[in-house]
């Protein structure tokens, strides 16, 4: 249970972290006068024109962005779809977390990131409509052009755990198979050397 506490709290944790970067990029960018105000079209054409916060030239930029779909903007204009769809697995995530309480850490990180990246962007689309995203990683353009933001990095590196983590649980029933496959063979190569035994001294008293 002590685990399930410590993944809550950082759960929190990031949520905070999310909304908090978040909160200060809009200051940053100027936009609190504009958020909540105007309609996302009229917002988006505004963010559109506004001049990128280079951090580390040639590779990360800060670049307002507002996304009405999913993470890195799929799904756009099916904002109530992915709510639902979203909404449906945090909860079962939350219940799946406190029922069974795993005990593998890599599987715990994993759910614990992508629920709260999931709880960040939840709370951008409830209380504005869309999901702020400002990480502009411009060092691969032709490779990588999308924006993101706390909560989807969250979700990625959650969900990258998650594949990990189910790459070596089937990886260990495989072993586990193939060990258990190897000690019935030895068992029943000794019963059978057993039974030869057996018949030979049988047959041996039978010749007498």
């Amino acid at each position: 249970m002590t685990a399930i506490i410590i993944s809550v709290i950082v759960m929190l944790g990031l949520v905070v972290l999310d909304q908090v970067s978040k909160y200060m990029i809009v200051s940053a960018f100027d936009m609190g006068q504009h958020i909540g105000a105007l309609e996302l079209d009229v917002l988006d054409a505004i963010t559109r024109g506004l001049k990128p916060v280079e951090i580390i030239p040639g590779v990360l930029n800060f670049r307002l962005v507002l996304n009405d779909g999913a993470a890195f903007g799929s799904l756009d204009n099916a904002r109530w779809i992915f709510m639902i769809l979203s909404t449906v697995a945090i909860v079962a995530i939350l219940v799946y977390m406190f029922w069974k309480k795993p005990q593998n850490k890599l599987l715990l990180v994993s759910l614990t990131l992508i629920t709260s990246g999931g709880i960040g962007n939840m709370i951008d689309r409830i209380w504005l409509g869309y999901v702020i995203d400002f990480i502009d990683f411009c060092a691969f353009p032709k490779l990588w052009m999308w924006v993101f933001n706390v909560a989807d990095s969250c979700i990625t590196i959650g969900a990258c755990l998650l594949a990990l983590w189910m790459i070596i649980d089937i990886v260990k029933d495989y072993k586990r198979e193939r060990a258990n496959k190897l000690t019935d063979a030895n068992a029943n190569s000794e019963q059978d050397a057993d039974e030869a035994v057996e018949n030979g001294d049988t047959n041996d008293r039978v010749d007498e």
